[in-house]
């Protein structure tokens, strides 16, 4: 069972901070302020974060509205 976990989590890609808010146009103070209040998830590394990939296009997914 361990190395399927482990090989689970080998496919997992992280992203920085400074990537996710790249990819979302958005500010780093953006994303800290998203990690923090728990809408997305991290994992802390050191002193950074690492963002799932999956993760922030899950977010984005659900972020849509239809304005018309």
């Amino acid at each position: 069972m361990l190395m399927n976990e482990q090989a689970g989590a080998a496919k997992v890609q992280f992203l920085t901070v400074a990537e996710v808010a790249a990819m979302m146009r958005v500010s780093k103070m953006t994303v800290y302020r998203l990690v923090h209040a728990g809408e997305l998830p991290a994992v802390r590394v050191g002193r950074s974060f690492r963002v799932p990939e999956a993760a922030v296009h899950g977010y984005l997914e659900n972020a849509y509205f239809d304005a018309g």
